[in-house]
C-alpha cells in the first residue's frame, strides 16, 4: 500500500520532543498559532495512532485533510494560463 501525504492543523505550538516525535512530518506554525503537520501516513492505524496521541496531550485538532500529489500537468513546463 502506498502512503498517502496527510495535513493535520492544530491549535497551538508544538515542543521540540514532540516535533521529533513526529518523524517524517513537517512541523510549521503560522503567525495565527495553528501548527501545519504534513508527511505520509502509511494506513489508517498510524493516522489514528497519531490523532490520538494529540488526544492524550489535549492538543484541538482543527482538520484532517489528505494532500494531493501534484498532477503531471502542474509540472510539465508547457506554457500555463498567465498573460504574458
Amino acid at each position: 500500500m502506498r502512503a498517502q501525504v496527510m495535513e493535520l492543523i492544530v491549535r497551538g505550538r508544538l515542543s521540540p520532543e514532540l516535533i521529533l516525535a513526529l518523524d517524517g512530518f513537517d512541523v510549521v506554525t503560522d503567525e495565527r498559532g495553528l501548527t501545519r503537520i504534513i508527511g505520509p501516513v502509511a494506513d489508517q492505524s498510524r493516522l489514528l495512532g497519531v490523532l490520538e496521541l494529540f488526544d492524550g496531550l489535549h492538543i484541538e485538532v482543527v482538520s484532517v485533510n489528505p494532500v494531493r500529489p501534484p498532477s503531471a500537468s502542474d509540472d510539465d513546463g508547457g506554457p500555463s494560463d498567465a498573460q504574458p
